[in-house]
């Protein structure tokens, strides 16, 4: 019995809801044969008992189609998902208290407008009547606190929590309000996980329909700290339409299907500019995000135009999406975005 073409077989089943095979995301960690049995064993880290059912049956399928199989014998081994506790490994809820879901914006480079997007999408989400708690991720280049334009400092609670601010319907925290305009974080790894962590679960969200976590650029010990401890339930990948942004936004949906946080869809920033007898003009290329969410097997929520509003906005304090859909095309991408993901999301 050929393990080589066994292996090729199994690269036929897809994870659920990713383009990615079983193979690929190293879930495959023996392939043997004994007394003419073929035995194979899987470990997957899920907190959805769905998907080991669908990979199960579909590797049995997948396997039946090559010749004197007979019948194999496949081992799946569930881990323990990474927020912990068995209950949220048979539910899914969130691991942070009164939270009922999680959502990250995430990039792999800096400069494709993450917090921008981030912004928005959380006070789209607020505008549906939802309850939304927005976390500032970005220790060291935090800018919720600028782009809601509030100056205020936190206080503690009875329970020494940290109570979040509040500006435009949405709950806030950001290093940005700890810190004055001028001052650095200088923090190492460690340190700033440890932040990270206080600030997901040391501050009074309260009950909150969506905590949208604005992720730092890249995929270093903050971003996995955060997918690996916490019960994310979806992630938003933000991109530029240029081939330079692309190849960075790949790696942050490789760490994703690591760590088996389903890829809720992607964002592309700044994809045409539109001037006033209404030529666009795409300075940063044309369709790199449409191609690049085919490939991925996720939905395109938005192409977001470059409008000066945009920017004007988030300097002021008061994101786009506080604009009328009907007089502003961001404005409207970023409410239909929060739409689409509200349905996928369903709290």
């Amino acid at each position: 019995m050929n393990i080589d073409l066994v292996k090729q077989a199994l690269r036929t089943v897809k994870y659920p809801g990713f383009s990615r095979d079983i193979v690929s995301f190293g879930l495959i960690k023996e392939v043997t044969v004994e007394e003419g049995v073929l035995h194979v064993r899987m470990e997957i880290q899920t907190r959805d008992p769905e998907i080991p059912q669908q990979i199960f049956k579909a590797s049995h399928e997948a396997l039946a189609e090559l010749p004197d199989i007979g019948t194999p014998k496949i081992e799946i081994n569930i881990k323990d998902a990474p927020a912990g506790t068995a209950e949220q490994a048979n539910t899914g809820k969130s691991s942070i208290p009164g939270v009922k879901k999680i959502l990250a914006v995430a990039s792999g480079k800096g400069g494709v407008g993450k917090s921008t997007v981030a912004s928005n999408l959380a006070i789209a989400l607020a505008a549906t009547g939802a309850k939304v708690g927005l976390c500032d991720c970005d220790l060291y280049g935090p800018s919720v606190a600028m782009m809601f334009g509030s100056h205020d400092r936190p206080m503690a609670n009875e329970h020494d929590e940290i109570i979040p601010i509040e500006a435009h319907g949405v709950k806030l925290m950001s290093m940005g309000f700890l810190l004055e305009e001028r001052s650095p974080v200088i923090v190492r790894g460690p340190m700033a996980t440890r932040y990270t962590q206080q600030f997901l679960r040391q501050v009074d969200w309260g009950e909150l329909d969506y905590l949208v976590l604005d992720l730092p650029p890249g995929t270093g010990d903050i971003q996995l700290t955060i997918v690996q401890t916490v019960a994310v339930d979806g992630a938003v990948i933000v991109t530029t339409p240029q081939e330079i942004a692309l190849i960075d936004a790949r790696k942050a949906v490789s760490m994703f299907a690591k760590v088996n946080v389903p890829i809720l869809g992607l964002i592309e920033n700044m994809a045409w500019f539109e001037c006033d007898h209404g030529t666009r003009y795409h300075l940063f290329g044309n369709g790199g995000g449409a191609v690049e969410a085919a490939t991925i097997g996720t939905p395109l929520l938005a192409q977001i135009p470059i409008e000066a509003p945009v920017r004007e906005g988030g300097d002021a304090g008061r994101p786009i999406a506080l604009t009328s859909p009907i007089d502003s095309a961001a404005s409207a991408a970023f409410h239909d975005s929060a739409a689409q993901l509200a349905a996928r999301l369903k709290p």
